[in-house]
Order: C-alpha cells, then structure tokens, then sequence
C-alpha cells in the first residue's frame, strides 16, 4: 500500500540508505530472498542518482554463533552455515552493481537488525546534516523494519520505496506496507522510485 509523498519535496538533505543487499542474500544462499535481482536495478537507478548521498549497510554474521548474545545465539543455531566459520567472505560483499559505487558511497556494517545498531551509521548521519531518508534493500519484514522503526525515533523523515524493497515473504511484506499506512502514516511515507526520484533535488 503507498501513498505516495504526502509531505512533499524531499530536500538536498535526503539520503538514500540501502539495506543489506549483499550477496548472501541473492540465489544460492540459505537466506536468499527471491525479489533481490527484480528489485536491484531500481535500487541501482537510486544509488548511481547521487552516490555521494547513498549510504549501504551490510550484514555481518559472527564467526560462531556462540559470539553472541541471548537469543542471537538460538537463532544461529538454525542457521548455522550463515556465520563466518562456513560462509565464503565474498558473500558478505555488496552486490556487484552497487559495490562498485563505494566510494564515494558510505559503507556501514552491523551485526543484528537495524542500521542504527552501528553507531557509524547516526554519527555520519549527523555528521552530514541528514533530514530524510529514502530506505530500500532487503528484507522488508526484517531489517528494513528494524531500520525504519529505528529512524523514526531518530525523527528522521522516512521514504520506504515500494518498488526497491525486498522479502522472501510476499504475506509479510504487504503487511509491513499496511502497518506503515495504517499506524505510522504521519511518520513514514511509501513510494515508487519514480516518484521519488522526480522529488529528490540533486545536490
């Protein structure tokens, strides 16, 4: 369910903050999400806008699952093969048509849900007067969730990109659509890229 940009323009000050779009999560992996190559080449067309005001996040597992706390334990018991003892470092890379846009592209890594657990991330953010954020990446229902809940306490503005986000679950993500238009409609915004592109001034 979108909306579209109710609040109007976006401003210089918006960045585009891409989630996890590594290749871990792409065909093969234990975590694939099926919509990540259908999405790509929209969240593609948004990083190469304006680089310099993307920021990409990456999902970085433990060695072992034991190195983390509480229940992060219990769930690399069932993924077992995702931490860094069995997985391959290159999967914890971008994916090819986004890395090579870092630099000048900001790269934070984090190891549980949201951006904002990597105090890198609200550091750079500040650092660089940000105002808005237009949020893509994977998965909706997940780590896109965690993020945005997360900006929004910041009170940052929050642009979800219909079109540039991706789940495993088609159920839980126009769920997730849902709840922002029905409980968070003055805080969090949901668009296609188009039109957030066609709102989005360059630098």
């Amino acid at each position: 369910m979108a909306d579209g940009l109710r609040f109007g323009p976006l401003t210089q000050s918006t960045v585009h903050l891409c989630v996890d779009m590594q290749r871990m999560f792409a065909a093969g992996s234990a975590w694939q999400s099926p919509w990540v190559e259908r999405t790509l080449p929209t969240i593609v067309r948004l990083a190469e806008r304006s680089p310099d005001r993307t920021v990409f996040t990456r999902f970085i597992p433990p060695i072992d699952g034991r190195d983390m706390p509480g229940m992060w334990q219990t769930y690399y018991a069932r993924w077992p093969t995702m931490t860094r003892r069995h997985l391959d470092d290159s999967q914890i890379e971008l994916l090819p048509s986004l890395a090579r846009l870092a630099p000048p592209a900001f790269v934070v890594d984090k190891t549980t849900y949201s951006a904002f657990s990597a105090p890198a991330l609200p550091q750079w953010l500040a650092q660089h007067r940000v105002d808005g954020l237009i949020v893509t990446g994977a998965e909706t229902d997940v780590c896109i969730l965690s993020t945005v809940l997360a900006a929004v306490e910041f009170g940052y503005r929050v642009i979800v990109v219909t079109d540039g986000v991706c789940s495993s679950s088609d159920d839980t993500h126009d769920a997730l659509l849902t709840l922002y238009h029905r409980r968070f409609s003055e805080q969090i915004e949901a668009a296609p890229a188009d039109e957030v592109l066609a709102a989005w001034p360059p630098a």
